[in-house]
């Protein structure tokens, strides 16, 4: 099969991004349960919990702004405020996370470098800062393949599972922007 047949198969766009990413493996309780991950850091907790509820509001917020553009406007307003504290917030668990390293997104799981390896068909969680709009998301994936590097680090391939339609449609959102903001500036670049 040639790699263009393997390409038109993917399900998902792929992106290369730098995220601020901690991986740590679900006991088996944790890997069977069905109801959401739960983080033990209360910041963590908060910034998914904020994105989370704005993305259920919007629909709301574009139903209003037909009825009262005065009160949607307003609504908007609280919102970039409430943005910018969860940009305060992100920065903060960014600290405890560590600094961003390069990954492959996708809305169906995510691809990344790291120093140990991981049985193919562990169950993982994924914790997850995307930056600039400070969104935060704990997923359970399974590991699909762990292969080695010559620079004794692992690529690890992973494969979100039980994933919320909120949360899978919060990841295309960020995935189609960061794709848009590449594209701007591949041209920007290719520009005379």
């Amino acid at each position: 099969m040639t790699t263009l047949d393997e390409e038109d198969r993917r399900e998902y766009y792929r992106i290369e991004d730098r995220i601020a990413l901690e991986i740590s493996p679900l006991g088996a309780a944790e890997a069977l349960e069905a109801d959401v991950l739960q983080d033990e850091s209360p910041l963590f907790s908060l910034l998914s919990e904020l994105h989370l509820s704005e993305f259920e509001s919007q629909h709301l917020l574009r139903q209003l702004s037909d009825k009262d553009r005065t009160l949607a406007a307003f609504l908007r307003a609280q919102n970039k405020r409430i943005d910018l504290l969860s940009a305060v917030v992100a920065q903060t668990l960014l600290g405890q996370i560590g600094e961003p390293r390069p990954v492959v997104l996708s809305e169906g799981g995510v691809e990344f470098a790291q120093g140990q390896a991981i049985a193919p068909g562990s169950r993982v969680a994924v914790k997850m800062v995307l930056m600039p709009q400070a969104l935060g998301l704990l997923l359970r994936a399974r590991v699909v393949h762990c292969d080695p590097r010559p620079d004794g680090q692992f690529d690890v391939g992973t494969e979100f599972i039980e994933t919320s339609d909120a949360q899978r449609q919060l990841l295309a959102r960020y995935i189609l922007q960061r794709q848009q903001l590449q594209r701007r500036q591949a041209l920007e670049q290719s520009a005379p």
